[in-house]
């Protein structure tokens, strides 16, 4: 526990150092101290991983009243590990990032303290210890969407719709919290006890409750708007910790109250998380194909993936509740790997993300192209980040959804009905997200890096500070390996995935290079396929080189008449997915816009012609705008109730004590 408290108290001293140090040596010593924090969090994640022991710690010295009660086992581990693999990179991008927002005092101490409850949530063991870190997590997050609002003017709205939307999820978690300790006492353990004397109304209440908090924080649709107007708002190291980290949190709330506090409960419960997931799969994936903007391409994409880490604690939840616990832990841990799987390259692409607006100026598709070749290392990430979130063969998206299928696949044997359809919604939704993730991270690859440049920033581009680019290696890297050798991590997965609740000891995963599902049947060997691949690549390449060995001719390329190509003669980004738009316009509903000027001499000649393309997400038009424009109405009507009259406001607050001693 000492290396772990070691952690915590050198991200508040960098916060401390942010906040006191002056402007020119402010940034680097506050980044290297908080790297150094996340370092030592993520050895003390491995130590616990890798021992299965949980470690405790409690002072009264902190929190009033309660004290501050930490406790971290394999579960939270995992996510303190998944957390603190990404700050490292945060830390080191920022020293070549924050220039201008990022700079300030307030933003510096607010990132050191956002990091700081990364690695603190997963250990709080108390309802007061878990809520101070969750809020002071919510109020850093606010603080730094804010950090860059003169370049970027949405963050303001932004900052309202996120403020609002994760407060309200804090409280339907302490609601949540209050019924079940109801009983007396507020520590986990003793949560625990209580909840097994409950009703399984009262259970499935604080469950529902909780659940509604923490799928809010995940970005599950239908409670995601704040997300895809939040990450591209945000400055980009900010944006990577809060789509790989923070979003986690939201997955290990469900997971830990579900499984460890409430015993698994009832087989709906876990029927509504999985539909939960699927609708996110499904519409974050549709609107990551149509988005122009990148990061908010890649905070859609952020719902998909989450959604299918909702359909693998589901489908874990329901399967285990039927009797199928070791198709159960195979599914968890299938979900347990995507987590940190989508940490490193959803991390990765994010950077890149702001790397590129930094050479460019720009974050539109459209105004893009031809980065491969003033940005290598920056194409290079992006590449291997897309085919990761894509599922391609040895990369770390395909090991852990490969394990999730597995769960979901092996299921189709459970007696209960609605298993069965949670299973085969999964595996639909796994299908045909795969398909949509391709088309939107094709076109980021193809639309953003390749061809000719779309505008003079584009054209102009350079590659980032050398803090940058190790920054986005470091996440990069980590998730080749991953997905190359995940069997390292099997030992640390079995463990996180079996915490609170009993398995089969004859199952779950083979200890080697691969995936070997032991008293289940599939197996992968990633290194041995990409093995495979570069000896198959070489002998079709001598083979080719000894078939063309004879003399060839060769000659210019027929250009259509054209002697030369220009940026206007390429796809565009809204181009590129306008097929899929006109096949899901009734989900999507598109707005499109034509304005033409014509010739002052004549109206019917055209000067020019306009035309803007908005897909608007139809959660946020339909469901929360006419709730938000309601609520709107009723404060202007209350207005009238300020008439300045002594008189009335006496009245209202005599009809305001009768309501409560009456309700009392």
């Amino acid at each position: 526990m000492g290396l772990y408290l070691a952690a915590l108290g050198l991200c508040a001293v960098a916060a401390a150092a942010g906040a006191l140090l002056p402007r020119r040596r402010r940034v680097t010593p506050t980044a290297l101290l908080g790297a150094l924090g996340c370092l030592a969090a993520l050895t003390a994640a491995l130590r616990i991983l890798v021992t299965g022991d949980a470690v405790t710690f409690h002072t009264a010295q902190v929190l009033p009243l309660t004290g501050l009660s930490l406790s971290l086992d394999p579960l939270g581990a995992w996510f303190v590990l998944t957390s603190a693999f990404v700050g490292v990179a945060a830390c080191v991008y920022l020293v070549g990032y924050a220039r201008e927002g990022l700079a300030s005092r307030t933003a510096m101490a607010m990132f050191m303290v956002f990091l700081l409850t990364l690695v603190a949530v997963p250990a709080a063991s108390s309802v007061m210890s878990f809520m101070f870190f969750w809020e002071l997590m919510a109020l850093s997050s606010l603080l730094l969407i804010l950090a860059d609002q003169s370049r970027h003017p949405e963050a303001r709205s932004a900052a309202i719709w996120y403020g609002v939307m994760t407060h309200l999820g804090a409280a339907s978690i302490l609601l949540g919290f209050l019924v079940v300790a109801a009983g007396g006492g507020q520590s986990f353990s003793d949560l625990s006890a209580q909840s097994s004397a409950m009703s399984p109304l009262a259970r499935g209440i604080a469950f529902l409750l909780i659940l509604l908090g923490f799928a809010s924080k995940a970005g599950a649709v239908p409670l995601h708007v704040w997300l895809p107007k939040a990450h591209p708002a945000a400055p980009s190291p900010v944006s990577a910790l809060m789509s790989s980290a923070m979003v986690a949190m939201g997955v290990y709330g469900i997971i830990r109250v579900g499984r460890d506090l409430l015993h698994g409960g009832s087989v709906w419960w876990w029927v509504v998380v999985s539909l939960l997931g699927v609708a996110s799969a499904l519409y974050g994936g549709l609107h990551a194909t149509t988005s122009t903007d990148v990061k908010r391409l890649l905070a859609y994409s952020t719902i998909d993936v989450v959604g299918l880490v909702l359909i693998g604690v589901g489908a874990a939840g329901a399967l285990g509740d039927s009797g199928l616990g070791s198709v159960a832990h195979v599914a968890m841990m299938g979900a347990l790997l995507l987590v940190l799987a989508h940490a490193g390259f959803k991390g990765a692409l994010f950077l890149a993300a702001g790397a590129v607006e930094r050479a460019t100026g720009t974050r539109d598709l459209d105004l893009l192209g031809g980065l491969i070749h003033s940005m290598p290392v920056t194409t290079l990430v992006v590449v291997v980040g897309a085919g990761s979130i894509m599922a391609v063969p040895t990369l770390s998206g395909f090991s852990s959804e490969w394990l999730l299928l597995q769960g979901l696949l092996h299921g189709f044997g459970a007696a209960s009905t609605p298993t069965v359809i949670v299973v085969l919604l999964g595996v639909v939704a796994l299908a045909l997200t795969g398909g949509l993730t391709a088309v939107a991270f094709v076109k980021l690859v193809g639309i953003g890096f390749l061809g000719r440049a779309r505008s003079p920033g584009a054209a102009k581009a350079s590659e980032v500070s050398m803090s940058m680019r190790v920054a986005m290696i470091w996440l990069t890297g980590a998730g080749v390996v991953i997905g190359l050798v995940p069997g390292l991590l099997v030992a640390a997965l079995d463990r996180a995935a079996a915490t609170g609740r009993a398995r089969d000891a004859a199952t779950g995963l083979a200890h080697g290079t691969g995936l070997v599902l032991t008293g289940l049947h599939g197996a992968i060997a990633p290194a041995a396929l990409l093995g495979g691949l570069v000896v198959v690549m070489v002998l079709v390449g001598v083979l080719n080189q000894r078939a063309t060995q004879r003399r060839v001719r060769r000659v210019e390329a027929w250009g259509c008449g054209r002697d030369e190509q220009t940026p206007r003669m390429q796809y565009t980004a809204t181009s590129f997915a306008e097929p899929l738009q006109r096949v899901f316009a009734d989900v999507l509903r598109p707005q499109a816009d034509i304005e033409v000027t014509h010739v002052a001499e004549s109206r019917y000649y055209e000067q020019s012609l306009a035309y803007e393309n908005r897909v608007v997400d139809v959660v946020e038009a339909r469901g929360y705008r006419p709730i938000i424009d309601g609520v709107l109405r009723v404060g202007r009507g209350a207005r009238r109730l300020q008439n300045g009259s002594i008189h009335r406001y006496l009245a209202l607050g005599f009809l305001a004590l009768l309501v409560v001693l009456v309700v009392a």
